[in-house]
């Protein structure tokens, strides 16, 4: 078994991690509330911004379902009159200097996630230095940041902060990295504002979110059909995010006979990794399609989904986010 696999067994399942992953979960622990302490201590610093900050994130690696969140917040947001952008780090891309991105952005520059959000009409910047992007979005006119996957990155102060848990799979052994599959320990759920639950059995205090998609669009010319339209053939089914099964799981649920394909995540696609020589359609994430519709053939589906999450939700949001723009008036 590869080690990766054996680790996700260990996280999730009934296996066994290594005996040294123990010692660095340890020292990984220690390390975490080093860097915590010196941030509060205000030894390493967190520059504050000039409009609210909401931080969306998680404690665990792989996905739970942010990229959708940080949609829905930023379309209701703008609902309510804000002008909401996302700042990003930019994973999986090359770009390091702070940029705001165009209205067509190469996901091989600026990271695969950045592109599917600026893709749903909102400011999207990117940079290794959060805060320094972020103040591009204010001078483009955003009054709201949205942090992308920030949970993690102190350097940029935040108001609100959302933490997204997996519902099925929570936080698995409840270790830290590498013995289990938390960035944080669990403690650090006290601190947030808001624990969305992507699924899954809800705990106490969690917003029920779930991960809702009816129809596929065509790579090459973004026609839109029902997902219905495959039930009960085969399709390849690509995806190369956190936790590639939830996806299968989906198109199986609408009666799809599903030809498993699991990329790691943020995966670089070429051509031949989709060159299945059999005919059927092909299936993937919106996540995975940008980064495929260049070379896109005419077989090949993107799978949108939206996060349906409740309106009292939003209601709270919105209202922390008035308190915090209140907090920073002159």
């Amino acid at each position: 078994m590869a080690l990766a696999d054996r680790l996700e067994s260990a996280w999730y399942g009934t296996g066994h991690a290594p005996w040294w992953t123990g010692p660095l979960a340890a020292l990984n622990g220690a390390l975490t509330r080093l860097r915590r302490g010196l941030y509060r201590l205000g030894v390493l610093r967190s520059t504050r911004l000039a409009v609210p900050v909401v931080v969306i994130g998680n404690l665990t690696v792989g996905g739970t379902g942010k990229t959708p969140v940080t949609i829905a917040v930023a379309e209701a947001l703008r609902r309510r009159g804000y002008t909401p952008g996302v700042v990003s780090r930019g994973y999986g891309g090359t770009q390091k200097t702070p940029v705001l991105l165009g209205a067509a952005p190469d996901p091989a520059v600026v990271g695969d996630e950045p592109c599917l959000i600026r893709a749903s009409g909102v400011a999207v910047a990117v940079g290794r230095d959060r805060p320094a992007a972020a103040k591009l979005l204010i001078e483009a006119g955003c009054d709201v940041v949205i942090a992308d996957d920030g949970l993690q990155h102190y350097a940029l102060a935040r108001d609100v902060e959302i933490c997204v848990i997996d519902g099925v799979r929570r936080f698995g052994n409840g270790r830290l990295l590498p013995a289990g599959p938390l960035r944080e320990p669990l403690s650090r759920l006290q601190r947030v504002d808001f624990r969305i639950c992507n699924g899954g059995v809800l705990a106490p205090g969690d917003v029920a979110m779930q991960l809702q998609g009816s129809s596929v669009r065509a790579l090459v010319d973004d026609h839109v059909k029902p997902l219905t339209d495959f039930s009960g053939q085969a399709v390849h089914a690509v995806a190369a995010i956190g936790h590639p099964f939830r996806f299968f799981a989906s198109l199986r649920s609408q009666g799809l006979q599903v030809i498993e394909h699991a990329f790691p995540d943020h995966h670089a696609f070429v051509a031949g990794d989709l060159a299945f020589a059999d005919g059927l359609p092909v299936l993937m994430t919106e996540k995975d399609a940008v980064k495929c519709v260049r070379f896109a053939q005419p077989q090949w589906w993107a799978v949108p989904v939206r996060a349906a999450l409740p309106p009292a939700f939003f209601d709270d949001l919105e209202a922390h986010v008035q308190r915090a723009g209140a907090s920073k008036e002159p």
